[in-house]
């Protein structure tokens, strides 16, 4: 069952744009293109886009507007990607990223 939000108090009614597929930790997914890649996974029912270092603690959407990492995923191989502020492509490989890599590590 998708969740996707069509009309939004604030974005306004979202034109429907072409469903491309994307593949999210190895299962392929459908998603509109353009629009954000947490929205998609929202949409699809998955909530989760990383584990923390210390605690191995489960993270989501937090923000929504990219200046926090609880989004953060691998995408296309890059780890740290804010999926909240990244729009969804053709083919995009997605994985759920466990802790971080570089200086974010240290508040993780």
């Amino acid at each position: 069952m998708s969740t996707r939000v069509t009309d939004h108090v604030i974005l306004g009614h979202q034109e429907e744009s072409k469903m491309v597929t994307i593949t999210v930790d190895g299962e392929p997914m459908q998603a509109r293109e353009g629009e954000m890649i947490l929205a998609a996974l929202l949409a699809e029912g998955k909530i989760i886009s990383r584990y923390t270092t210390k605690r191995n603690e489960p993270r989501g959407l937090f923000c929504g507007i990219g200046q926090c990492t609880d989004c953060a995923m691998i995408v296309n191989g890059k780890p740290n990607v804010r999926t909240c502020i990244t729009p969804v492509k053709e083919g995009m490989v997605i994985q759920t990223q466990h802790g971080f890599t570089g200086k974010e590590a240290a508040n993780d």
